[in-house]
């Protein structure tokens, strides 16, 4: 090891100009780098195998099966799926408008209702904390649901019936309840001895210091909004309302309907061997996911100190 002022002088400059010393190359830190690779390319791999799929021939994926690199590179599978580009488009559109409106509501009761929960000097504290723990555990099931929304609130056929049966979830307010509750009390009461009303306190100061829980709650709803197909399957009949993860489940009933009657098809000439069935399964597992990948970067940091919950200082 080389302790030559000269050199005891280059690393004190190092550490002063970087801010931090660096720590040694060992065979531990080694191990942690690669196994960090390691489940990246696990988790990265598979979706660049799905692209590939989705861009290579019938044909070439029965010969070859499934490979990194498109054998003999197709479009066919999109062609399919866009061929009626209007509904398509549409169907976006109606996803996009659901899992826009719908998160942003259902942040906005679920900070109201954590926080209220979360007041100490809030009179019914105990019973409403209770009311939506006991709701998490309970539900009405999907029958008493079905009837409460056709039938009763006529939200049929409309985009709210995709919105306000799944507005609230307990558990999202629990883990709200749990970050506010970490908001020393004191600022409350300093803006309440200032004047400012609850409303003002609420929408000034609680919730500018929820935005990491807001952003990482706010990824996780829109999530479950942009999947959701099976609230569109029992309350949708009009076809311009449907979103774009029930179209694509009908397409993929439709593919496996030609597929499983292949045999009786080829009766009327047609080559279903040529018919892109795995690449389109493929492509839209693409379309369904791509658009939440491609945003997902963006709420990164948020949705990181997020995971830290109750770190806030005061």
């Amino acid at each position: 090891m080389n302790t030559t002022p000269q050199a005891l002088a280059a690393e004190s400059a190092s550490v002063r100009a970087t801010g931090e010393r660096r720590e040694p190359f060992t065979i531990v830190s080694l191990l942690s780098h690669l196994l960090f690779i390691l489940v990246t390319l696990a988790m990265v791999l598979p979706f660049v195998l799905v692209i590939s799929i989705s861009f290579t021939d019938e044909s070439s994926i029965i010969e070859h099966g499934y490979l990194f690199i498109p054998a003999d590179f197709s479009t066919k599978a999109y062609t399919y799926i866009f061929e009626a580009p209007t509904v398509l488009v549409r169907a976006y559109g109606i996803t996009i408008l659901t899992t826009v409106i719908g998160t942003l509501l259902s942040l906005l009761v679920t900070a109201m209702l954590g926080y209220v929960t979360s007041r100490r000097d809030f009179r019914y504290r105990t019973p409403a904390s209770f009311f939506v723990f006991f709701t998490m555990l309970f539900n009405g099931g999907l029958v008493p649901s079905y009837i409460l929304v056709k039938q009763y609130l006529h939200l049929d056929n409309t985009i709210w019936s995709l919105i306000l049966p799944f507005l609230v979830s307990p558990f999202y307010i629990m883990v709200m309840k749990g970050f506010l509750s970490k908001i020393p009390f004191e600022i409350i009461e300093s803006a309440k001895m200032d004047g400012a009303r609850e409303i003002r306190i609420f929408f000034t100061i609680i919730l500018p210091l929820s935005t990491p829980a807001l952003a990482t709650l706010g990824l996780f709803l829109s999530f479950g909004f942009w999947n959701s197909w099976f609230p569109a399957l029992l309350y949708i009949d009009n076809e311009k309302l449907i979103p774009i993860q029930l179209l694509l489940v009908r397409m993929m009933q439709k593919l496996e309907f030609l597929t499983s009657n292949s045999d009786f098809i080829s009766q009327f000439g047609m080559d279903m061997s040529k018919f892109p069935s795995l690449s389109a399964r493929m492509a839209m597992a693409i379309l369904a996911g791509g658009p939440m990948v491609c945003i997902f970067p963006f709420f990164q940091k948020y949705f990181v100190k997020g995971l830290t919950v109750g770190s806030l200082k005061g």
